[in-house]
């Protein structure tokens, strides 16, 4: 199973927390202190591949891969008091198992979600988990031409509808990576009435293949999101999918500016997208990933290449932007024990390391990406670490 983060998109309780130069700028030192809000254990759920949602309460919800009575995974709450709380456990049967992606939720409580498997094909599947603790399995992947091990979020629009990705199964292409299915993955929506519809079918080609990442949606319904694979360059794309469910290629990465997205994209009200790539960047294309913004009319930016070392390589997750237009990110590996860091770049392209993961039994190695309050405080999980060594929630506050 493909460890990755998983982008799960926006839409979550009335949320109030905040979304989600060229070249190599020095880091500056760090300015936060961290705090550790939970340590995962093997039965309450562990190894937290995707962070966590908030609601103007305070209170954090999120998912593990594994871990619970069944080690299937679990969906959790954390409260502003640090009780935590299992609110379900997955079985790996019809209920669904091992969830890469978190959880979105509506105005009623109601939480959302995908496993990437179990189901009646063992291809994973939606569900609905309301306010008592209660599931109610939405739909079932098939594993063919439905889709096939569903990996990001899911994310609703006023009507009700939800949107995502599956990473495999739709039309059967070449195999893009040895050992992997022949099928690139489809987008899809499931109405409020329970219809599922496949919206595109990747073919691995110069349209994309393999998204590991979920969808964001306009104002006018079109989506957008990423795919790891395929592209002109074979490293994946950026894409937009209009609502009659036309795509098109608004970036095909080359190696120089990005390589490889596992994480989604955000969008800012002139219509700029941004987010990451885990390989890529660098004088040769052989960097360890980058922080892009794509325009409107699909002109790429490297806003930062990450080098490495002290200063975090291989971006897994996306960013968040706050109102003043700074980005906010992990990294899997760097900092200074190798074991992650939570950066900050500014519009003016200053990069700031506002974390390092020491490592070792206390935390490290974030997936996922962080979430940010109103008083600018930031929250994420680890997927290392902690007393059992199997990840932390943590918080980040400004000094």
């Amino acid at each position: 199973m493909t460890e990755a983060i998983k982008s799960s998109g926006t839409g979550l309780l009335g949320l109030v927390w905040m979304l989600g130069a060229p070249g190599t700028v020095p880091a500056e030192a760090q300015t936060t202190t961290e705090v550790v809000l939970h340590n995962f254990a093997p039965t309450t759920g562990a190894y937290p591949v995707v962070g966590v949602i908030g609601e103007p309460a305070g209170n954090l919800y999120g998912t593990t891969t594994v871990g619970g009575t069944s080690g299937q995974g679990v969906v959790y709450k954390l409260e502003t008091a640090g009780q935590y709380s299992v609110l379900f456990n997955f079985t790996g049967g019809a209920d669904g198992g091992q969830p890469y992606a978190g959880v979105i939720g509506d105005s009623a409580g109601n939480l959302y979600g995908t496993t990437s498997a179990g189901g009646a094909a063992n291809a994973g599947v939606l569900y609905k988990l309301d306010t008592s603790g209660q599931e109610t399995v939405l739909y079932s992947f098939t594993g063919g031409a439905d889709g096939d091990e569903p990996l990001a979020g899911l994310i609703r629009d006023p009507a009700g509808n939800l949107y995502g990705t599956t990473t495999f199964g739709g039309t059967p292409c070449p195999p893009v990576v040895e050992g992997q299915p022949p099928s690139c993955g489809v987008v899809f929506r499931l109405d409020a009435t329970g219809n599922y519809t496949v919206l595109y079918s990747f073919t691995g080609g110069a349209d994309g293949g393999i998204p590991y990442s979920g969808v964001i949606r306009d104002s006018v319904g079109n989506l957008y999101g990423t795919t790891y694979a395929g592209g002109t360059g074979h490293v994946g794309v950026v894409y937009k999918l209009d609502a009659t469910s036309h795509e098109t290629v608004l970036c095909s990465f080359n190696g120089y500016d990005g390589a490889l997205p596992f994480a989604g994209v955000i969008r800012d009200s002139a219509g700029n997208l941004y987010g990451t790539t885990a390989g890529g960047g660098g004088a040769y294309g052989d960097g360890q990933g980058v922080v892009y913004k794509l325009d409107p009319a699909g002109n790429i930016t490297v806003l930062y290449s990450f080098p490495g070392g002290a200063d975090g390589g291989e971006p897994f997750a996306g960013v968040i932007r706050d109102s003043a237009g700074n980005l906010y990110g992990t990294t899997f590996f760097g900092g200074t024990a190798d074991a992650g860091l939570v950066y900050k770049l500014d519009p003016a392209g200053s990069y700031t390391v506002l974390y390092s993961f020491s490592g070792g039994v206390d935390r490290g190695n974030p997936y996922a990406g962080v979430i940010r309050d109103v008083a600018g405080n930031l929250y994420g999980t680890t997927y290392y670490g902690g007393k059992d060594n199997r990840g932390v929630v943590f918080e980040l506050k400004p000094q």
